[in-house]
């Protein structure tokens, strides 16, 4: 019998996500247990996660120490091994600081929190995360002060030419606005990259937040099933 795939969610001092992740991936039939951030152990594991919130309170920057915590090496070693690895909104200013991604988060445009619903365009990618066609339309919520996604001109030309962009924010028609459609100021529009592997995926919108029909909606679903359908055939 094949075993169910297994989430596990990491919680850092500050992470105030990881229950919303546990609900959505067991509401959509998957295991998922916590991940303390002392912990070093990954075994059992299927795909990490590391959730949004404020570790550590945002010191220094945002993510800045909660790479240096014991779980983080194992994270790496698990991505270095194959193993997926998704990083959402604090996640994935971890995973940057954490040299995991390219290019980092840096306050919003305007200098102002941010808290709404938004379309994002799915890119060609390398994304294991995510099976949704090129081109299609999602809406997610943002919720972040830090999401001002920067790199240089040649880390985007790389990402552009090894397919590591996979979402951008756009218009709800999926077009972008001549001076960007990305409320946080984000460079080139970059809502989401992974890494040329395409195991590793950081977002700033929160997907788990719209899994749940009697919720908030749907449009969060694929960036879950996507990756547990990968897991299982792999593992038939």
């Amino acid at each position: 019998m094949r075993r169910a795939v297994k989430f596990g969610v990491v919680i850092f001092p500050g992470s105030n996500c990881e229950q919303d992740v546990i609900h959505a991936t067991r509401l959509l039939g998957y295991q998922s247990e916590y991940i303390w951030h002392g912990d070093t152990d990954l075994r059992g594991f299927d795909a990490i996660v590391l959730p949004g919130g404020f570790s550590y309170g945002d010191y220094i920057r945002t993510g800045a120490v909660a790479r240096f915590s014991p779980v983080m090496a194992e994270v790496a070693r698990f991505a270095e091994k194959g193993g997926p690895v998704l990083g959402v909104c604090n996640g994935f200013q971890i995973l940057t600081e954490a040299h995991m991604l390219p290019g980092a988060l840096l306050r919003n445009r305007g200098l102002k929190f941010i808290c709404e619903t938004v379309p994002l365009r799915v890119e060609r990618s390398a994304c294991q995360w995510v099976d949704l066609a090129e081109g299609a339309v999602v809406n997610i919520p943002i919720n972040h002060n830090e999401g001002n996604y920067i790199c240089d001109a040649e880390t985007l030309a790389r990402m552009e030419d090894k397919g590591q962009i996979v979402l951008r924010y756009c218009e709800p028609d999926g077009t972008r606005a001549p001076g960007g459609s990305a409320p946080n100021g984000a460079f080139d529009d970059i809502a989401g990259v992974c890494n040329e592997r395409g195991n590793v995926f950081g977002l700033m919108p929160h997907p788990e937040r719209v899994c749940d029909a009697d919720a908030n909606g749907t449009d969060g679903r694929p960036f879950f099933t996507s990756i547990a359908a990968l897991l299982a055939g792999l593992a038939g």
